[in-house]
């Protein structure tokens, strides 16, 4: 019997052992500590074969099992598997991966249990003398709470928990150990805290659609920004709950888990949990065990949570699927919205993917009819849609990035009660600090990049590899003093907002001023107190918040993306824009969206603007066909970087000598590179990238594996670092 094991390794291969000398069994799924090189490695048992291609002999015997029964549910597995199959990642580490990190470290798979203390069976008063008067005290608290109390509780009644053993060795008190359970797991009826709001005629028939789904149905849920997805998710969840089953739902990001968190307990009575990278180890593997034992009833988590154990899975539901935070970018390099789709299919239940702006690809697939296509054309209540116009900014003169015509806009709407939200993509007080003798910029010494002057605190950051330098007095190419900032972000638009309304709150929204904690939440608190304020920010403010007294919405620098050199460049744009623009007019206050703009003929963006956002995709859609792109091809970009220039590229270009002299490129597989990345220098490696695109995705999945063993094997692995990124997002 030989025990085959993943573990945690760059190999993409399995590995033998014997069986434990212990005796004790492992199941596949299992947790098996193993002896590894020098060290110990906790792997994952994935199967039991009768034969090995070493010999008996040199295997070595499994050190520990770790469990009786598999941490992995069989789907859970599958998907695992398939995944890492799917992705190109070694198997060891996908299953690591996609465990909690104290299963991860060999921690048992169960609670943190509590020491409740109870009195002793037949325990009385009169067998504590009357002269020790605190261990009668104490006796007499156990007795009160014959259900058990915790060493806290007694504390606060008054009780001194260190007399606890004194009384456990004269046989008058015992201590058990449970975990806390969750109120009203099994709920069935009466599953609703709070009444659901009234539905429109789109949302009910969207309900009622995701109600029907039976078995495996995509549903592709697009709707305007501010139209009611979310209550269309709670009352589609409200009959998954009804049935007895569990909800999955999918956001983007850390910072819109809390308020969905917090709308979901307001709608429902039962546990809704969450799961993303901000809770501790220990929470995480309590809110996945819950999961696990179908306890927890919804769980709303980032893209790391398709991999939670569901007993009961009843709807996968993924908030904002065109987001490219679903898509892991390094490592293990996985997309969270297609793993729920594979998923689903797995589970034999509906999963919904909700969005304003639909990435091209669900758009295609709903198009084809692989999905099935829901619209809300209308926001909910009294809203009407924002008013957009193209503000030409060519020949002005801007003040850190904002015209005398915005300026004269802002001031109206404040005049008028409401608020004002300035979106502009760029931290920091300025992008470049260069020398206004030379024309030298600062640059980071580890990047192809301009280091970011920032003024709270002062100092230089390059954005891209975390380097930070204080900020010199002089240029490093002449010696001059004078080095200007050039060109605006955030801060230094707060800066001239401040002095054009110094009457006006101007809160600056970006990573720098929320990462103390809550102070993401004061600002929100500003906000919707309804005073007038002025909102500056990145895309931290596009996504998910609700500001009813925003009138105004500004993009500072619509141009962005127009002239991106990825093909997806227009589409994140589009989207990014209609997302911001949805925080305008979200209520009763009719809203206008402003674009300042060097391209105000852009015939995309003129479409975009007064056609709308499907009229934009339609036209996309047609450039991507002709130009023989995703969704109407599949992508897998080799990647390779290394501390030397030109090494990364030509051991691409080795690689595809290789598999031309081997024929092992399809047809209808073409090669394009290798060519150095975009950014070629950063965080100081030299990175080039190679790809592979075809029309088919079984034949692209079949050279694959070809390729990545070549890439192991290769002479010159050991000096580069290599990876493959299927279905890649972006080509940086």
């Amino acid at each position: 019997m030989i025990y085959r094991v993943a573990i945690p390794t760059p190999l993409h291969r399995l590995f033998d052992y014997r069986p434990p000398l212990s005796g004790a069994c492992a199941q596949p799924g299992c947790r098996v500590r193993v002896p590894f090189g020098r060290r110990e490695a906790i792997g994952i048992l994935v199967s039991i074969e009768n034969t090995s291609e070493f010999p008996l002999h040199k295997l070595k015997p499994v050190s520990e099992v770790l469990d009786q029964t598999p941490v992995f549910s069989d789907d859970l597995f599958a998907l695992t598997r398939w995944a890492a199959g799917y992705y190109q990642h070694p198997l060891g580490d996908a299953l690591q991966q996609a465990l909690p990190v104290l299963l991860r470290q060999g921690q048992p798979a169960r609670f943190a249990h509590q020491t409740l203390w109870h009195a002793a069976p037949g325990a009385t008063l009169e067998a504590v003398s009357t002269r020790a008067f605190r261990q009668r005290e104490l006796l007499q608290l156990l007795l009160e709470h014959p259900g058990g109390i915790s060493t806290d509780a007694l504390r606060a009644e008054g009780g001194d928990p260190a007399l606890l053993k004194s009384l456990q060795q004269k046989g008058l008190a015992q201590s058990l150990e449970r975990h806390p359970d969750l109120r009203h797991a099994d709920l069935t009826e009466g599953v609703i805290r709070e009444a659901p709001l009234t539905l429109h005629d789109e949302q009910a028939q969207a309900v009622e659609a995701i109600r029907a789904a039976q078995g495996f149905s995509p549903l592709l849920l697009e709707g305007v920004t501010g139209s009611g997805k979310t209550e269309v998710y709670l009352q589609a969840i409200q009959s998954c709950l009804e049935r007895g089953q569990q909800a999955l739902v999918l956001v983007p990001e850390i910072g819109l888990t809390p308020q969905t968190l917090s709308r979901f307990k307001a709608r429902f009575r039962v546990p809704v949990l969450a799961l993303h990278s901000g809770m501790t180890d220990r929470q995480r593997l309590d809110a996945w065990l819950w999961a696990d034992e179908g306890s927890a009833r919804i769980l709303i988590g980032t893209r790391s949570a398709i991999f939670t154990p569901l007993s009961r899975p009843g709807l996968i539901i993924v908030d904002e699927e065109h987001d490219s935070s679903f898509k892991q970018q390094d490592g293990f390099r996985y997309h969270a919205r297609d793993l729920a789709i594979f998923r689903a299919n797995q589970l034999k239940i509906p999963v919904v993917l909700g969005s304003a702006t639909p990435s091209l690809e669900s758009l295609q697939n709903a198009r084809s009819g692989r999905y099935q296509h829901l619209h809300l054309t209308h926001r909910a209540g009294n809203a009407t849609p924002p008013v957009f116009k193209l503000l030409d900014i060519r020949q002005q003169t801007l003040d850190a990035g904002l015209s005398a015509a915005l300026i004269s806009q802002i001031r109206s709407h404040l005049d008028q009660g409401t608020q004002v939200l300035l979106f502009l993509n760029r931290r920091g007080f300025s992008p470049a600090l260069i020398c206004h003798d030379c024309g030298t910029p600062v640059d980071c010494t580890r990047c192809d990049a301009r280091m970011t002057l920032h003024r709270q605190p002062p100092h230089l950051h390059c954005h891209h590899c975390d380097r930070q330098t204080p900020i010199p007095r002089s240029c490093a190419q002449c010696g001059s003093n004078q080095l200007r900032p050039a060109g605006s972000g955030t801060e230094r638009v707060e800066d001239r907002l401040q002095a054009h309304f110094p009457d006006t709150p101007v809160l600056r929204v970006d990573r720098d001023s929320t990462q103390r904690k809550h102070a993401l939440e004061r600002i929100m608190q500003q906000v919707h107190s309804g005073a007038p304020c002025i909102l500056v920010g990145t895309q931290m403010l596009a996504k998910g918040h609700h500001f009813p007294r925003v009138t105004l919405v500004a993009v500072l620098d619509a141009d962005a993306g127009l002239f991106s050199a990825d093909f997806r460049g227009m589409e994140k744009t589009a989207q990014l824009i209609l997302q911001v623009a949805g925080r305008a007019g979200r209520a009763d206050h009719p809203g206008e969206v402003l674009l300042q703009t060097l391209h105000a003929e852009h015939p995309m963006l003129n479409t975009l603007v007064h056609a709308g956002y499907e009229a934009f995709a339609s036209e996309e859609l047609q450039l991507r066909h002709a130009g023989y792109l995703p969704p109407f091809s599949h992508h897998a970009l080799l990647r390779a970087e290394a501390n030397r220039q030109g090494l990364a590229e030509s051991f691409l270009i080795s690689l595809r000598e290789l598999a031309q002299q081997q024929q092992l490129l399809p047809q209808g597989v073409q090669c394009i590179g290798p060519f150095p990345a975009v950014m070629e220098k950063r965080a100081g490696l030299f990175r080039a990238q190679m790809l592979l695109q075809s029309p088919h995705r079984p034949a692209l999945q079949h050279v694959l594996p070809l390729l990545s063993s070549m890439m192991q094997e290769h002479p010159e692995a050991r000096r580069i670092r290599w990876s493959i990124d299927v279905d890649p997002i972006d080509s940086y």
